[in-house]
């Protein structure tokens, strides 16, 4: 069955276009969600898809446009929303989604990532390479270096992001953390450190000493893969 969505003047296609069999709902209700291809859960949180394109193959495009599920989760709200069929609202939907799964993932603990390296942290940050707006994480991290939960911080401007040291060991603290990683992107896509950056880092190191709580490293996150890690450059730990 189609609907005319009066806000866009489309013509949608909703679920009920896919052949009863192949409809993601009743296959999840037979099989479970374990059985469905990506796309296939895609479908079921977008619900329409477009004149001549029914959900599933809506879904289809959109990981054949992302590169996959992985370059999904890094795409940012705007980009998302300019992809045809998508908008706003199917944007939402979809990256709240993908936020759940990323706080499922720190749930169970022997499954939490093991930060050991640099790049173990960057592999969990790869989508603020993307972001258009300069935001501070930190990874939390249990006695074994293993992620116990990812926050944001700071959310700042292109160009400032004020700090206060407390905000940054707040979390932390309420997860009785032995140790945790910053990081922050530079909207240019240019990651090479501030003299401001280094200045807040050793701040941060020097509070997490009084706190019992290791800096094991800040990482600057430009475009791309693109990162520098303040701790190998020696910049800001003594």
């Amino acid at each position: 069955m189609s609907t005319f969505d009066v806000s866009s003047g489309r013509v949608t296609y909703a679920l009920k276009e896919v052949d009863a069999d192949e409809r993601p709902r009743e296959r999840l209700k037979r099989h479970g969600a374990g059985a469905l291809k990506t796309e296939e859960l895609i479908a079921i949180l977008f619900r329409t898809g477009l004149r001549g394109e029914n959900v599933v193959q809506l879904a289809e495009r959109l990981l054949r446009e992302c590169g996959g599920l992985a370059g999904l989760a890094r795409k940012p709200f705007s980009q998302l929303t300019r992809v045809k069929g998508v908008g706003e609202v199917k944007a939402i939907e979809l990256q709240a989604a993908i936020e759940l799964g990323r706080r499922v993932s720190f749930i169970a603990e022997d499954a939490r990532p093991i930060i050991r390296t640099a790049t173990d942290a960057i592999n969990l940050l790869s989508d603020m390479g993307m972001l258009e707006q300069e935001i501070m994480r930190t990874i939390l991290l249990d006695t074994k270096n293993r992620a116990v939960a990812m926050p944001t911080v700071y959310r700042g401007s292109l160009n400032t992001m004020v700090i206060r040291i407390a905000e940054i060991y707040r979390e932390a603290v309420r997860h009785n953390c032995a140790a945790i990683v910053l990081a922050h992107n530079h909207p240019s896509g240019d990651p090479t450190p501030s003299p401001e950056d280094v200045a807040v880092t050793r701040e941060i190191v020097q509070a997490g000493k009084i706190l019992d709580i290791d800096v094991l490293d800040h990482l600057v996150i430009g475009a791309g893969q693109k990162f520098v890690s303040l701790k190998e450059r020696g910049l800001g730990f003594s």
